[in-house]
């Protein structure tokens, strides 16, 4: 039984993480929903699995408490930053004459991440541990 729990926490972490990471990742393109017909909103598409990084925290707070649920908004953060890395590193590394993807490209696609993701990571942080606290309240 405790493996099972265990693998259930880790799926909810991974689950946490893919969309934490994917957000960040996918958040300068951008669409247009209108639920009411009489306005239209303009939204980043790293909105779309963001919720989802609420709701695992939520079911991680119900099952596992507290704690293991701010140890997972803590890892997230860890994997944000280092996934930030990458994408700085991977946009300093120069493109070969070859690559389907040129460095103009990469740095148009991915070159906004680190002023984002950099200004995202407090309102992450933030956000997720009081949704932990509220839940638990």
């Amino acid at each position: 039984m405790k493996f099972q729990a265990e693998m259930a926490f880790f799926t909810l972490m991974a689950i946490f993480l893919a969309s934490l990471v994917a957000s960040n990742l996918i958040f300068q393109k951008f669409f247009t929903w209108s639920p009411f017909g009489w306005y239209t909103f303009e939204l980043s598409v790293g909105i779309l699995p963001y919720p989802i990084t609420f709701i695992a925290t939520d079911i991680i707070s119900e099952i596992y408490g507290r704690k293991r649920a701010n140890q997972v908004v803590l890892v997230g953060f860890v994997a944000s930053i280092f996934t930030l890395g990458i994408v700085m590193l991977a946009d300093f590394a120069p493109a070969t004459h070859w690559s389907p993807i040129n460095d103009q490209v990469f740095s148009q696609v991915f070159g906004f991440t680190f002023i984002a993701v950099g200004a995202s990571m407090a309102a992450y942080l933030t956000a997720q541990l009081i949704d932990v606290q509220l839940f638990h309240f």
